[in-house]
């Protein structure tokens, strides 16, 4: 008969724990039902934090309890708890008022007015991810057997599915708010790019929708915009400025060269601010618009992984701050065939009507009728691909003119930039030298490899540029043959070189190489001074004591080295054919060998 009461029992117990609301109702209604049906006067269920050596009580049931403060934590040394879960079965404790072993319930038993404790394991958690133990308290000695803990254990077990269902129903509702979440995220960042809000306010709305702290690099403005700061080193306002100034031009090269070398993964970006020098980790993600690198998300690391939803705002996220940049892009691109279309209309002279040419260069912003000059910008050989860099290379040029004070129009060519400047009127060019430089030096640092930069003649009317577009590209072909990069223009090599340009750059090097070429090799293999002896003499009209006197020798010694230079290399400065050829040949090695040790 008794058997069957507590089969009815379980039945109301499963009743009760089912009809709580959360996990809080859940936990109070397996308490009151273990003690109800299990005749028990007092219970408690508690979540053991043995990391920290406390038992807190979660949950009471005493329909007695008169208003007093109990305590909600134990100590788990003076508690049973602890045992019951790392043997994984009831402790039993027939009479708590002489339990030597655990002298708090000793003390609480007293004050409490109970005897007789046991304590289950629950095998389930907290909401806080704790396990729990269930404690049931009479108050005279009851004698406990085998049937009484079964019961308890079958309601403990009851309860515990009702604690994990409601653990899975939590899991399911956050899952829930988040991808509801993410769905009104994704909304919000397509309404902010149809909007044509710009990629500031975006990068924003993305830091926030991401649980990992993040940096916007957008190659279509030139410009690094970051949220919070992924280590304790710098404060959220100091790590925007940082990664907005100094860090700028590591975290986009960082970007381009891990998106390039496929290891976006897991790229290892270097800080230095010049206080602190630091290795940060980072996910890189490419932003691209119809195949080409328009921007990149930079995500660093936490300690929380990235679950399926965090993918899906990611995808958001880059799919809204793609479109943001491809506006940007599309309109730099579009800007810049129709202005490079009119460009080499104008300098190939393919143009019939001059107030054509002056409306549609008044639509694309660029203005022929007042005098200007080209400063023209050939990119290093390996990086003659303009569509790769046109985006960065622009605004890195249009930051330079600004901090100048100059206005300019830029142009794309092939494999280069035109920046069409108001002419400089000052006699030495100043103000275009040192813009030609600057160009060169920044350029530099974006290509690892010096670009060559030229300027061209002043430009007052459309017939003007055809010749200065010619001049300007001879001087590009005449540096890249004698190895100049850098700032170049016609003084940097004489007149020589200007004039054998129109000869093919391997002709010259031959020539120079058969004339004088063995007496310069022999000069670096054994230090003799031959070829500066045959220069400074053909420089004094071939005199003999003029030479020696400008060399500090004597003249039988200038003389002993002339006929070593004939004898060993076979140089006859005799006839005036002949001497020309060879100072020619000289002149031209100097201005070769000087190039090649300023590279050096």
């Amino acid at each position: 008969m008794e058997q069957k009461s507590r089969i009815l029992s379980l039945r109301d117990v499963a009743s009760q724990i089912n009809s709580g609301g959360d996990l809080q109702t859940v936990l109070q209604q397996l308490i009151a039902s273990a003690c109800r049906h299990a005749n028990w006067a007092l219970g408690s269920i508690m979540g053991i934090d043995a990391a920290h050596g406390y038992a807190h009580v979660i949950v009471r049931y005493d329909p007695t309890l008169i208003e007093r403060h109990l305590p909600d934590k134990w100590e788990l040394a003076t508690s049973p708890s602890l045992i019951a879960l790392q043997r994984n079965e009831p402790v039993y404790i027939r009479d708590a008022r002489e339990s030597v072993e655990f002298p708090g319930y000793r003390k609480e038993a007293f004050e409490r007015d109970y005897r007789t404790v046991v304590v289950l394991p629950m095998n389930c958690k907290d909401a806080e991810g704790r396990p729990m133990v269930l404690s049931v308290i009479s108050r005279q000695i009851t004698e406990v057997c085998e049937d009484d803990l079964a019961f308890l254990s079958a309601i403990i077990h009851m309860g515990a599915i009702a604690v994990d269902r409601e653990h899975r129903l939590e899991a399911e509702k956050r899952s829930a708010q988040r991808l509801e979440r993410a769905l009104q995220a994704h909304t919000s960042l397509l309404e902010h790019v149809l909007s044509d809000g710009s990629v500031a306010p975006l990068s924003a709305m993305v830091g926030m929708m991401l649980s990992n702290p993040t940096i916007v690099v957008d190659f279509t403005a030139n410009q690094v915009i970051a949220g919070r700061p992924p280590n304790a080193l710098y404060d959220e306002a100091a790590w925007q400025e940082a990664a907005s100034t100094v860090f700028a031009r590591p975290l986009m090269k960082a970007a381009r060269e891990a998106i390039g070398q496929g290891t976006s993964d897991a790229a290892s970006i270097f800080l230095d601010d010049g206080n602190q020098r630091f290795k940060i980790s980072a996910r890189i993600e490419a932003l691209m618009v119809d195949n080409q690198l328009v921007g990149a998300l930079i995500i660093f690391p936490t300690l929380r992984e990235f679950s399926d939803l965090d993918h899906l705002m990611l995808d958001s996220a880059k799919f809204a701050l793609s479109v943001q940049m491809m506006r940007s892009f599309i309109r730099f691109r579009f800007e810049t065939r129709t202005q490079t279309e009119l460009f080499f209309e104008i300098v190939e002279a393919r143009w019939r009507n001059a107030g054509d040419v002056a409306q549609r260069a008044q639509r694309l912003g660029l203005n022929f009728a007042t005098p200007q000059q080209m400063i023209v910008v050939d990119f290093p050989e390996k990086t003659k691909t303009f569509g790769g860099a046109s985006i960065d290379v622009e605004h890195t040029l249009a930051r330079i003119m600004q901090q100048a004070s100059v206005q300019a129009n830029l142009i794309a060519i092939d494999g280069g930039v035109v920046c069409l400047v108001p002419y400089d009127a000052g006699k030495r060019q100043e103000r275009t030298t040192k813009l030609t430089r600057r160009i060169a030096e920044e350029l530099a640092r974006y290509f690892d490899e010096a670009p060559v930069v030229v300027a061209g003649n002043r430009c007052a009317a459309l017939s003007d540029y055809p010749p200065a577009w010619e001049r300007c590209s001879r001087m590009i072909r005449i540096g890249r043959s004698f190895g100049l990069t850098g700032a170049v223009s016609a003084q940097d090599f004489g007149p020589l070189p200007m004039l054998v340009a129109a000869s093919e750059a391997g002709d010259v090097r031959s020539f120079v190489h058969d004339s004088v070429g063995q007496i310069a090799e022999h000069d670096r293999e054994n230090g003799t001074p031959y070829l500066q002896t045959l220069s400074t003499y053909l420089q004094e009209g071939c005199r003999s004591q003029a030479c020696a006197d400008t060399m500090g020798l004597h003249v039988t010694t200038l003389r002993y080295r002339l006929s070593r230079i004939q004898d060993l290399f076979g140089v006859d400065v005799e006839t005036p054919e002949k001497r020309f050829a060879i100072e020619l040949a000289i002149r031209l090695y100097g201005v070769i060998d000087n190039r090649v040790a300023t590279e050096k």
